[in-house]
């Protein structure tokens, strides 16, 4: 009993800030749950490879035959060293306390495997042109290098972008259980018609684990947390759906999946590049009366900014998407860029728990949405 009391103060790292009594809960568990992933992973390499028909040895001679699939092999070992390494990296964010400078480094570093196996196996760079374009541009257009450029700053996006959307109960957790539920369903619906099947199949090896060991982690997570993910579990998961849409060659319907990750960021921009002030940490605030979130605020004066951040504040002002108190001294006090305080801004002070399934809800509306975009309204773009 001991003993399992002393592993859990290990992981005791931080308050929770969102409660009454700021209770300390054990942090960084993304990593036991990525150790777990990789376990898994581990265990299955051997069973898509041992019980396909071309991958069988010869009873009589007992040799190798040469249609191994070498490429799918390589492709499957590049995927998790990718994952391994951002898990990694992720655990040294959580304990260093990175910068976020750094935090864009990460997933550069960890995805160099995955980008030399996809050099080596295709090295296609050929992009396909929508419809309206092709009178300019042709059928298609080789972009070269730029498209690993693409694929890299893929990465860097997933990871982060499941980082930045983060910071009440259950939402890291809830968000990636989403998209991955949304990623396996395109696959199945892709197998279904009969499209890319080995790239989807690739998929579905790593989403369905992904799902299982996300959905235990959930059970904690969720409101009120008995654990926190970490810095670790987002990258983690971003890397995860990173790597299967790189590999799995749906970079673009992947990013439809990501579409509150997206707006969370373009909403972020201000504050991410530093041309509105932005704290170190923007979660909302807690009002211990009333056990409700209202928005965290920050402050400037117009004058300290620079003609394009002026720019940006005055549109979001515009467009009623920041709150704004002009103060007698000049100062101007509005939310953090956050898509959890836009929630705020709209509803006024609510409870953790309801943020979250705004948000959740929000991003399986999205998901439909995708769909709708990758199939109906696809064919007006590409052909069927």
């Amino acid at each position: 009993m001991q003993k399992r009391q002393l592993q859990m103060i290990m992981f005791i790292k931080c308050k929770d800030l969102c409660k009454r009594d700021n209770p300390q809960v054990p942090e960084s568990l993304g990593v036991l749950i990525g150790c777990t992933f990789l376990v898994a992973m581990f265990l299955f390499i051997p069973i898509p490879y041992t019980f396909e028909e071309s991958a069988l040895f010869d009873i009589k001679t007992g040799a190798k035959p040469a249609t191994f699939p070498h490429e799918k092999f390589a492709e499957m070992i590049a995927a998790l060293l990718s994952i391994c390494c951002m898990i990694l990296l992720g655990f040294a964010d959580d304990v260093l306390d990175l910068r976020w400078r750094h935090k864009l480094l990460l997933p550069t570093m960890a995805t160099l495997p995955l980008l030399m196996v996809y050099y080596v196996n295709f090295n296609i760079t050929t992009v396909i042109m929508p419809k309206f374009v092709r009178s300019l541009l042709g059928y298609s257009l080789d972009i070269g290098v730029f498209y690993y450029i693409y694929m890299g700053m893929l990465a860097v996006f997933c990871t982060n972008a499941i980082n930045i959307l983060a910071g009440i109960n259950g939402l890291e957790v809830g968000q990636s259980i989403v998209i991955g539920a949304s990623i396996l369903f395109y696959n199945v619906i892709e197998l279904a018609f009969g499209h890319q099947v080995d790239c989807h199949k690739f998929s579905i090896y790593l989403m369905l684990p992904f799902l299982a060991v996300s959905l235990a982690l959930w059970k904690y997570n969720k409101y009120p947390s008995q654990v926190f993910v970490g810095d670790t579990y987002c990258y983690f998961a971003g890397m995860t759906f990173a790597v299967v849409g790189i590999l799995g060659h749906f970079s673009k319907t992947l990013l439809l999946f990501f579409i509150p990750q997206i707006l969370n960021f373009l909403y972020s921009v201000p504050q991410l590049f530093h041309f509105v002030p932005c704290p170190r940490h923007r979660l909302p605030k807690y009002d211990v009366r009333t056990e409700l979130l209202h928005i965290s605020t920050t402050e400037f004066h117009l004058k300290d900014l620079n003609p394009l951040g002026l720019l940006m504040v005055r549109i979001l002002k515009n467009l009623k998407l920041i709150s704004w108190q002009e103060q007698v001294d000049g100062r101007v006090i509005t939310n953090n860029f956050t898509l959890i305080n836009f929630v705020l801004v709209l509803f006024g002070p609510v409870h953790e728990s309801v943020v979250t399934q705004f948000l959740l809800g929000f991003q399986v509306i999205c998901t439909l949405c995708a769909l709708i975009i990758r199939y109906p309204l696809a064919s007006y773009f590409y052909e069927a």
